[in-house]
């Protein structure tokens, strides 16, 4: 048997400024993915540049900030969409999840956002959710829209570097977050709707085979969401709804409990600080960025070169 999950405490790093709330009782988003519950923010997609900056999107309002080192939160871009996921690539762009639209591309000095896939074929996504990059540059990313145990229809794309587009899996009850092991020949992808966390093994040509359960969670508010790799290949698995972060090892066994300070909704993550070993985590209920001290440097999403 496995021996329980350590626990680890976090503190507050940063919280979304009064001035950058608002409260809108007619966003759609709010209105379909919160039950009508007004929300002023609801923080996602952490990602760090090469500067320290942490990047965050607002998804029921279309923003995406910048917050320094310190803790200083910066309006970088604000437009029509709905940016659920971010991440930023070796060369430094930086490419955003777009519920509504798609996969677009910010140009964090203008602002400016524009579309890089807006459909395959001739058909919309159902709404897509997270990514993640190889080191060869393939972009990998989930597709959730509204699928759950009702419709397990959810996707799991790969978009080469020359612009093909690639269906890996698409039989996925509302696939989230996603993330490579360290040999990248194993995606890990978070199954909200399912409380579960799947292993996808790739084969040598890139298509998936043996597709399997690598952890099975509980609760009844949310489950599994962002997901991060660190450099011993454990898994660390926000879980949206129980306030914490689980880490597995690579075998599947629970090594540390990441406990939320404030807030239920641990959405999100990412590996930052000057060793990497500290582990960022949006908390979306109460816009706030959570912070915590773990043994294990998180693996870096782009080249220090």
């Amino acid at each position: 048997m496995f021996a329980p999950p350590q626990s680890i405490e976090t503190q507050v790093f940063a919280r979304l400024p009064d001035s950058f709330r608002r409260k809108d009782p007619a966003n759609v988003w709010a209105m379909t993915n919160r039950r009508g519950i007004v929300a002023d923010s609801f923080l996602e997609g952490p990602s760090f540049d090469r500067d320290g900056n942490l990047y965050v999107v607002d998804i029921p309002y279309g923003r995406v900030f910048r917050v320094s080192p310190i803790g200083e939160f910066a309006l970088i871009a604000e437009y029509d969409g709905e940016p659920n996921g971010l991440k930023i690539a070796k060369d430094g762009r930086i490419f955003i999840t777009d519920y509504r639209h798609g996969i677009m591309l910010l140009d964090p000095v203008s602002g400016r956002v524009s579309t890089v896939l807006e459909r395959r074929w001739s058909e919309r996504f159902k709404g897509v959710n997270d990514l993640v990059f190889a080191s060869n540059g393939d972009l990998y990313f989930t597709d959730q829209g509204q699928t759950g145990l009702h419709d397990p229809t959810g996707r799991v794309y790969r978009l080469r570097t020359d612009g093909r587009l690639e269906l890996i899996v698409d039989t996925v009850p509302s696939p989230n977050g996603i993330v490579l092991n360290r040999a990248e020949h194993i995606l890990y992808v978070a199954v909200t709707r399912g409380n579960c966390v799947w292993r996808v093994p790739l084969m040598p040509d890139g298509t998936a085979s043996k597709v399997g359960l690598f952890v099975q969670l509980s609760g009844s508010l949310g489950g599994p969401d962002g997901l991060a790799m660190d450099e011993a290949d454990n898994l660390a698995v926000a879980h949206a709804g129980l306030g914490a972060v689980w880490i597995f090892s690579r075998l599947g066994e629970p090594l540390y409990r990441v406990r939320s300070c404030t807030g239920l909704a641990t959405t999100n993550l990412a590996y930052g600080g000057p060793d990497r070993k500290r582990l960022y985590i949006t908390e979306s209920e109460t816009g706030t960025i959570l912070v915590a001290e773990l043994p294990v440097a998180g693996r870096t999403m782009y080249s220090h070169l």
